[in-house]
C-alpha cells in the first residue's frame, strides 16, 4: 500500500489518508468542499461540487490517474432534492467517461458541507 497526500487539496481533517493505492487502484477518501488551504467553500450545491471536484482531480493526479480512469464514484448528498443541480455539474467533469456510481442522502456530512464524493480508479 502507498499513502497519497498533495498539498494541492485539503489535509485530512481526521486519522485518515487522502488516498491509498493498492496495486493498480487508486481508492480516495471523502472529499468535501474544502479549499487547499481547509476554507470551506460556501454556496449553493453547484459551488460545492465544483470544489469537491478541484480536490478529487488533484489526489487523482498526486496518484498518477484521473477523472477518465475512474470506475466507481460514491456520492453522499445532504438533501436529495439538490440532485439535479449536483448532477449537472457532475456532468461536466464525467461527459464523455461515464463510470459506475452510487448516491445516496445522508442525515449530515462533515463540516455541514452539502456533498462529499470519493472515488475509485485506476492508475495510468
Amino acid at each position: 500500500m502507498k499513502i497519497v497526500s498533495t498539498q494541492n487539496a485539503p489535509a485530512a481533517i481526521g486519522p485518515y489518508s487522502q488516498g491509498i493505492i493498492v496495486n493498480n487502484l487508486f481508492y480516495s477518501s471523502g472529499q468535501i468542499p474544502l479549499t487547499a488551504e481547509g476554507e470551506m467553500v460556501t454556496g449553493d450545491i453547484s459551488e460545492q461540487t465544483h470544489q469537491v471536484f478541484k480536490n478529487l482531480q488533484a489526489v487523482l493526479k498526486e496518484a498518477g490517474a484521473s477523472l477518465e480512469t475512474v470506475v466507481k464514484a460514491t456520492v453522499f448528498l445532504d438533501d436529495m432534492n439538490t440532485f439535479a443541480a449536483f448532477n449537472e455539474v457532475y456532468g461536466q467533469y464525467f461527459a464523455n467517461h461515464k463510470p459506475a456510481r452510487s448516491c445516496v442522502e445522508v442525515a449530515r456530512l462533515p463540516k455541514d458541507a452539502l456533498v462529499e464524493i470519493e472515488v475509485i480508479a485506476l492508475i495510468k
